[in-house]
Order: C-alpha cells, then sequence, then structure tokens
C-alpha cells in the first residue's frame, strides 16, 4: 500500500491553504481507501513544501508515494517545478519511489464533476 500526497500552489491567505488540508482530511475518510496515508503539500507560500512532506511521509515508513499535482493547467508549476522538486526529493532518499500522476485538470472526470457541481 502507498501513500498519497496532494501538491497544491499554496497561498499567503491561510484559509485557502486549510482548504486544501480539509481536502486532504475528506480523502482521508473516503471509504476503501487505497492509500496508508493521505497528506497535502504546498509548492510555494505554505508549509509543508513538496520535500517537506515527501520526508514526512518516508519518516512514517512509507517506501511509495504517489504525489498528485491538484492543479487544473500544465504550467510551469505542473511541468517543471513539481517534477523538479520530486527529483530534489529522490535524490535524497532514493529507497522511496515516488510516482508523480497527471494532474487534476488532465482528469477525464472532470468535466462531469465541473456539470455535477454547476447543477
Amino acid at each position: 500500500m502507498s501513500s498519497l500526497l496532494i501538491i497544491a500552489h499554496g497561498s499567503r491567505r491561510a484559509a485557502s491553504n486549510d482548504e486544501v488540508r480539509r481536502l486532504a482530511e475528506r480523502v482521508r475518510a473516503q471509504p476503501d481507501l487505497a492509500y496508508r496515508h493521505v497528506e497535502a503539500a504546498f509548492l510555494e507560500l505554505a508549509e509543508p513544501g513538496i520535500a517537506e512532506g515527501l520526508a514526512a511521509l518516508a519518516a512514517k515508513g512509507e517506501t511509495e508515494i504517489v504525489a498528485f499535482p491538484y492543479f487544473l493547467a500544465a504550467g510551469t508549476h505542473v511541468a517543471q517545478d513539481i517534477p523538479e522538486a520530486i527529483a530534489g526529493f529522490s535524490a535524497a532518499y532514493p529507497a522511496v519511489k515516488v510516482r508523480l500522476t497527471p494532474h487534476l485538470g488532465a482528469s477525464a472526470s472532470l468535466p462531469a464533476t465541473i456539470l455535477n457541481v454547476a447543477a
């Protein structure tokens, strides 16, 4: 079993960062969860950062982590910054496998979700 790290941008607005943390809690509470741990981390402006979030999961004994970019578009953060942060972590923790998923905006289920929320 692996763990899930939800990676968001981060905000100067604490309430926005707390919203992402609550999302991680709601994911964690899902029935039949396929992950041992679900945590949130931030690219910038909030803690923990990506490397710290990954390291915290490694400190819990996790050897497989799924990194999920909670971003709608594949801008520089998704295409470059997040992979670079994961590569830096992987160099320091070679025994921990990190699989980077496509970003949220690339999800095939997102159009239906948008319609459901808008209804």
